[in-house]
């Protein structure tokens, strides 16, 4: 377990030799004693790096405790030392606006002292690293350091779009036996009792894949259905929000300031006349399962709920009524775990070559049937030589963790070898992770932007450095370690994800020895916190009251480099500026209602900070008007604000790269200014002046814009609009339009001529178009199209100009009319088998009568068709007239419908279930279908999946 320790010392010995070596040679103007002392100390650090290079590679069961100690002063050091190095950079560097004569020379006689006092500081660093070195030879250090089994070097990347990246559900092993015994036990329509089944087994047994296996198949007419995570650290407020937010979102959205008690008595109240079926993962304790239950009724309407934890006894405290029933995962049998490798690492059991059946078996053994054991191990393979001398390797590796532990402490040492096959880069990445809460979902290009941020990427390069953050995610996933939650229609980009808590415990556990992260949730500060300098700080429970601890403990955080939260705090911005007075900050990631961002208070102590990113719906808050004293940010996100206008210096942020604010915030004049912008959304342009809007067509270098544009009553404003989204549509790479004022984008008209380099576009999300602009047949490198159409009917012709597009994977076509209803595609209007050769996704959102034929050859590579469709439709076009020729659809693997009850009977609403069930069942590929019924008028949805 030591390498993950060691290797988080190595990566930042590197980043710290780099950053001496920068100093010596780049434009400082150094005393001698200073480079001295700099040159003797970057030759001090590059002689221990070599070591902890070779710690990297050891496993804790290889290393003394002499040596553990050292790599650990050792990392502490590096990180004083990197501390020092960029306080003295910021002092060197220049302010956002131009200094005068008076700030000039105030400047230098402040440089001058500075510079005497790092003389003395780094005179101290180098005193501690040499006897650091004295201390490694004194004790042959080097001495426990053997050579590495050579399989370890010997690795063959995974393909990104692999198939067992994402795996199916029907594709998944060992599930079917075990799912149609719940079911029977949860089943019986006639039957009205309460049930409750429990899943319970051991960490890594795969309970979680069981339980949401039984809630899609599940499909009777449920009034709403929910699924909620407890995890070990829970936050029972957030849960019953969670719960509120699936079955009443009118109740969600009023319910921020409630209170555990009201929540619970809400639910209670809502559900009582409901037939419900809730499904909650992952209960740690009886008193959990106690507060949870609390707020669901015992109604006998039908109701059914699924538990899954780890203890018997927590789920035989859920299973203590007549109708309760506990179910005991078991492990896999042998074939299924053969099959599950084999599927992982090849196609098929079949393709296995034969001098690897044996040594799989003996692996598999070890595995003891843990499905997460198996694919981890099979992760772990994936990059390893296919020889039976490599594979050998990896069994004796099980063997030594496995035979002497217990079956939990089984699961985590197996789990270790995956970390321990790990480079050293992406042992760096995966113990970020450790500062995102238990089963929270990732957003995945925010990690990579925070791994970005904290120098967990090498290089200089920023564009290059989020395309390397990209490709060592895919690694991640690939090798099983990250669950992918949600992949993009081009079925390899991985948008949002998760860590399975088994693996985040590990991860977590070792952070916090390593110093990496220092936890604040419901118990106080993280177990085994003893280092006075925090690195990281990650809150994970919202802080109430006084909150001493924390408060006292940030009057000691000048060493924090990021700070996440992950609550709805309120506390830490109001009292944390007066004690941080912090020159090393990259990261503030926080969430809080808060009037003020008193964070930002002293911002000129934030000048390293590179990502800002801030929820808070409070109705007075702002940011700071010095902000142009942060020089480094790149990420400015107060998108989820109710800020109202940007601060006028924000026009000397020269490194800003990406802006993000809500449609409703006025921006300064000067944007043109800006530019390094590459991201800039959600601006509403009928805000902004004409100066404003001017500039914003100079920013050439925008990859990503955000718009909205409604009026125009001033003819100048209108040009301006017209002439900036005229030069901006042809140079960047995804354009949103919110609103549009006229029937047709009248900045699309250049684009017959030149095709722009567009990807992705959004055009008139709430339905403003008259007709589908035939300018969108010159978009050739479209991959990505929305748009909405108020007109009641879309002719071939404008069909046919989306067909055309040659590399389109996704679209998504909203119809609307005036009053708010929906129009229809022509009744019984064919989609041809031209066109459309490259659509993965497609998604058809429509409030009234509708009828799609797809013919013979249609949209040959659709794997996901989504509807959004009255049930009364059903009943204007007769049997069938939902969708005709689903079954033409050869590639299809999900269905999703979405049916809006209103104005249709309940007989209705179950012939429209009828019918698109009865389709999807009858389609070769028996694509998972998902049904959602919407009753707005009763704010409820119950969502019937199988």
């Amino acid at each position: 377990m030591a390498e993950m320790m060691a290797s988080a010392a190595a990566s930042v010995m590197g980043s710290v030799i780099g950053k001496l070596a920068t100093m010596l040679g780049g434009s400082y103007q150094l005393t001698g004693k200073v480079q001295r002392g700099i040159r003797s100390l970057k030759d001090e650090l590059s002689t221990m790096d070599a070591v902890l290079q070779d710690l990297a590679e050891k496993d804790d069961d290889q290393i003394d405790g002499q040596s553990k100690d050292w790599r650990n002063k050792v990392r502490e050091l590096s990180l004083d030392i990197e501390d020092c190095i960029d306080r003295f950079m910021l002092n060197h560097s220049h302010g956002g606006s131009n200094p005068s004569f008076m700030h000039k020379t105030v400047r230098k006689v402040k440089i001058c002292l500075q510079d005497r006092g790092l003389a003395e500081e780094i005179q101290e660093l180098k005193s501690l690293a040499i006897e650091l070195s004295e201390r490694a030879k004194r004790y042959d250090i080097h001495q426990c350091l053997g050579a590495f089994p050579p399989s370890r070097h010997q690795q063959v990347r995974l393909d990104p779009r692999a198939p067992a990246l994402f795996q199916e559900a029907r594709d998944l092993v060992g599930i079917d036996g075990p799912r149609r015994e719940i079911i029977e036990l949860l089943k019986a329509e006639e039957d009205k009792r309460h049930k409750v089944v429990s899943i319970y087994g051991t960490a890594g047994q795969g309970k979680t894949t069981l339980a949401m296996e039984v809630y899609r198949k599940i499909t009777g007419p449920f009034d709403c259905r929910a699924f909620v995570s407890v995890s070990q650290t829970p936050n029972i407020k957030k849960l019953l929000r969670d719960i509120l937010s699936q079955i009443s979102k009118n109740m969600f959205e009023q319910s921020q300031s409630w209170e555990t008690e009201q929540l619970i008595r809400t639910i209670r109240e809502y559900l009582m006349d409901m037939r419900y079926f809730i499904l909650i993962d992952d209960i740690w304790s009886v008193s959990a399962w106690e507060l949870v239950r609390s707020a669901l009724p015992l109604n006998d309407n039908g109701s059914r709920i699924i538990t899954t934890t780890r203890s018997k006894a927590v789920a035989k405290s859920c299973s203590t009524g007549i109708a309760e029933q506990m179910y005991e995962a078991k492990p896999l049998s042998d074939d299924d775990s053969h099959r599950l490798f084999f599927n992982r690492l090849f196609c098929s059991s079949e393709d296995c070559p034969h001098d690897l059946r044996e040594v799989s078996s003996e692996i598999l053994r070890k595995c003891g049937g843990l499905p997460l054991a198996i694919i981890s191990i099979a992760g772990l393979l994936a990059n390893r030589s296919r020889t039976p001398e490599a594979w050998g390797n990896t069994l004796k590796s099980i063997s030594a963790a496995v035979d002497k532990d217990s079956p939990i402490d089984k699961m985590k040492r197996i789990l270790l070898l995956s970390y321990f096959d790990l480079p050293l880069h992406l042992k760096s990445c995966l113990s970020y992770l450790s500062v995102f809460p238990e089963d929270y979902l990732i957003d995945c290009r925010q990690l990579i932007l925070l791994w970005v941020a904290e120098a967990q990427i090498p290089g200089q390069n920023r564009e290059t450095m989020e395309q390397l953050g990209r490709s060592y995610l895919n690694d991640l996933v690939n090798r099983s370690l990250v669950q992918p939650v949600k992949v993009g229609a081009d079925g390899e980009t991985v948008k949002s994800c998760r860590v399975h808590d088994v693996i985040l415990e590990f991860i977590v556990s070792k952070a916090v020895e390593d110093n990496f992260v220092t936890i604040w949730n419901h118990n106080g500060f993280s177990e085994n916190y003893s280092s006075s300098k925090i690195r990281r700080l990650s809150i994970q429970e919202d802080i109430s009251g006084p909150a001493e601890e924390m408060v006292k403990t940030i009057k000691q955080a000048a060493h924090i480099r990021s700070i996440n939260t992950f609550g709805s705090n309120s506390v830490l911005p109001k009292h944390a500026s007066k004690f941080l007075s912090n020159q090393v900050l990259r990261v503030l990631n926080i969430k809080g209602y808060f009037e003020e961002c008193y964070l930002l208070g002293h911002v000129k102590s934030f000048s390293q900070l590179k990502y800002l990113r801030i929820e808070n719906f409070s109705s007075g808050f702002t940011l700071p008007e010095d902000i142009d004293k942060l020089q480094h940010l790149e990420t400015l996100d107060v998108l989820r604000t109710t800020l109202k206008k940007l601060p006028a210096s924000i026009i000397q942020l020269q490194r800003l790269v990406r802006l993000c604010v809500s449609s409703g915030v006025q921006l300064p004049d000067g944007i043109r200014n800006l530019q390094a912008l590459e991201e800039l959304y959600m601006i509403s342009l009928d805000f902004q002046s004409v100066k404003f809007v001017q500039g914003l067509g100079d920013l050439t270098n925008l990859r990503i814009l955000g718009v909205s544009w409604r009026h125009s009553t001033d003819e100048g404003h209108r040009e301006a609009c017209i002439s900036s989204l005229s030069k901006l549509f042809m140079s960047v790479g995804e354009l949103r339009v919110g609103d549009i004022p006229d029937a047709t984008p009248p900045f699309m008209a250049s684009c017959v001529r030149n095709p722009p380099p567009l990807r992705r576009l959004s055009l008139s999300e709430t339905g403003r178009l008259r007709v589908v602009p035939h300018q969108i047949s010159s978009l050739l490198n479209l991959t990505r199209l929305y748009i909405a159409v108020i007109r009641g009917e879309v002719s071939e012709e404008e069909i046919n100009i989306l067909a055309s597009l040659p590399i389109l994977i996704s679209l998504t076509v909203r119809l609307s009319d005036d009053k708010g209803d929906s129009g229809v595609f022509h009744p019984r209007h064919a989609i041809k088998s031209q066109g459309f050769q490259s659509l993965v996704k497609f998604t058809f959102r429509c409030w009234s009568e509708v009828a799609l034929e797809f013919e013979q050859g249609a949209m040959p590579k659709l794997q996901r068709l989504k509807l959004h469709m009255p049930a009364r439709c059903q009943f204007k076009y007769g049997d069938g007239g939902l969708v005709l020729g689903l079954q033409n659809l050869a590639c299809l693997k999900h269905v999703a419908l979405s049916i809006h009850c209103e104005a249709a009977t309940a007989n209705q609403v179950k012939a429209f279930d009828d019918d698109i069930r009865g389709a999807a069942g009858a389609h070769p590929n028996r694509p998972i279908l998902q049904v959602e019924r919407i009753v707005q008028h009763l704010m409820r949805g119950a969502a019937d999946q199988r």
